[in-house]
């Protein structure tokens, strides 16, 4: 039941009216019951798998709260392992038996399980982990209500693709009186909206040029320049997955949550070190808050901070999916974080920082980051390093003119999405639609971008979201 689907709004649309009319916890009831519902869908086995998950992790928590010491220490060990577990059996296994056969020179068909990778996993796993480390933490105190817990890890806004919701974040929230306001429900109906134009009309146009230079296919009859076809990844995973994010937010104000935000212009970002704290900002600060802290971060010593980089990033790459890909995409990202942060230490050391952060040349900064981040799209795109390395040696090589000559318009698209991440003006008319304009407007304006939507949609092919695999 995808975000981009009649059957999810009318499933949608079912849900905001029963939960309207409900009291408090009914509704929590019915939210509960829907999520399960919505995760059926995918595949009713799953649920147990949810389920599961859910009572391990509100006994753990349970278990936690209640001990003190070296018994805390143990029991928050116990469920991090058993989470991890979790996540490395479905999602690992395979994975690592198939790179131990091939190390060996064995043949891998015996070895592996026929596993079925169950939707969000790395999502749910993620999330279990940061409730019982903010319990062993005292961040907050153990949920003592089932039914409170186990919306919090089902409610299906962000279940599938993120973004991933703190504990401390999501549970007061939770037992609130529904109220929907003016300013939240045009908020929620604009971040739908918008998430839906990412979607359907620049991240489903994007993919299929982006898919075939990586598939090495010709698009329409043409064979697409690597640039090109990194280019157009590049804008389709932003969109995507940030359109997806956008809905994920939207539809949860309308039910009454709050979601922080997951990016915020992450390709305007001056450096490396600012990308990431602008592009799916749920996984880096989990990656900062739960993995770099604890292995010490900057406190160590230079060294140290460096192969912490590494380790966490290299982890945070392959958390998206059992490749050796996604692993080299993560330590990539590790080393242009060490270098940055090694190289703005000579620089504040050398007194060069008033030159460097001059306005004059951010837009060379941001240039910088944006070809270093969009260079770093290929291994993560490509389905394995033959290709990768083959697409980074095409990107060295003459720009091919062909393409441009036979699709214009797909070359104009593709600058006008790059326009819509560099320019700010749609972001003061989102603040006009929610803060200002009066209810008549506002219905013209929703009338508008439906059409919008209608008339831009790419509806060649169902093109599920990026993050659905990971």
């Amino acid at each position: 039941m995808l975000f981009d689907t009649l059957a999810y709004w009318l499933f949608f649309a079912v849900v905001l009216a029963a939960y309207a009319a409900l009291d408090t916890r009914r509704a929590r009831v019915l939210l509960v019951v829907a999520s399960y519902f919505f995760y059926a869908v995918w595949d009713v086995r799953f649920c147990l798998l949810l389920g599961g998950a859910t009572v391990a992790n509100y006994l753990f928590g349970t278990w936690i709260d209640a001990l003190d010491g070296a018994a805390r220490r143990r029991a928050v060990s116990v469920a991090i392992a058993a989470n991890l577990a979790l996540l490395g059996f479905f999602k690992y296994f395979n994975f690592f038996v198939e790179s131990f056969a091939a190390l060996c020179g064995l043949p891998a068909d015996s070895l592996t399980l026929r596993i079925v990778l169950p939707v969000g996993i790395s999502f749910i796993t993620f999330e279990g982990i940061a409730y019982v480390v903010d319990v062993y933490r005292r961040d907050l105190r153990a949920v003592r209500k089932p039914l409170d817990f186990a919306l919090f890890v089902s409610f299906f806004p962000h279940l599938v693709a993120g973004p991933i919701i703190r504990p401390v974040d999501f549970l007061p929230q939770v037992g609130r009186p529904f109220v929907l306001a003016d300013d939240s429900a045009r908020w929620g109906l604009r971040e739908i909206l918008k998430g839906l134009f990412k979607k359907l009309a620049l991240a489903n146009y994007l993919a299929p040029i982006a898919d075939a230079c990586f598939g090495n296919v010709p698009y329409d009859g043409v064979d697409v320049p690597a640039w090109t076809g990194v280019l157009a990844f590049s804008l389709q995973i932003y969109f995507d997955f940030s359109g997806y994010t956008d809905i994920a937010r939207g539809c949860a104000r309308l039910l009454g949550y709050r979601f922080p935000p997951n990016f915020e212009r992450p390709y305007l970002s001056t450096s490396i070190t600012e990308f990431w704290r602008h592009w799916h900002i749920s996984l880096s600060t989990w990656l900062r808050d739960y993995l770099y802290i604890p292995l010490g971060g900057n406190r160590r010593g230079v060294a140290r901070t460096y192969a912490n980089l590494l380790v966490v990033m290299g982890l945070g790459g392959l958390w998206h999916g059992a490749s050796w890909n996604f692993a080299a995409w993560g330590v990539y990202h590790g080393v242009l974080l060490a270098l940055h942060r090694a190289l703005r230490q000579r620089i504040d050391a050398w007194g060069w920082a008033r030159i460097v952060d001059s306005p004059s040349v951010a837009p060379l900064w941001m240039l910088l980051t944006f070809v270093l981040v969009t260079v770093g799209w290929v291994p993560f795109r490509a389905p394995d390093f033959t290709s990768t390395l083959a697409t980074l040696k095409a990107l060295c090589a003459p720009p091919d003119v062909a393409f441009v000559s036979a699709h214009p318009g797909t070359v104009i698209i593709l600058v006008g999405s790059l326009a819509w991440c560099l320019l700010d003006r749609h972001r003061r008319l989102q603040a006009w639609f929610v803060e200002r304009a009066p209810w008549p407007a506002a219905a013209l304006a929703v009338g508008l971008a439906g059409l919008a939507i209608e008339f831009c949609a790419y509806v060649d092919q169902q093109i599920p979201f990026v993050y659905f695999q990971f």
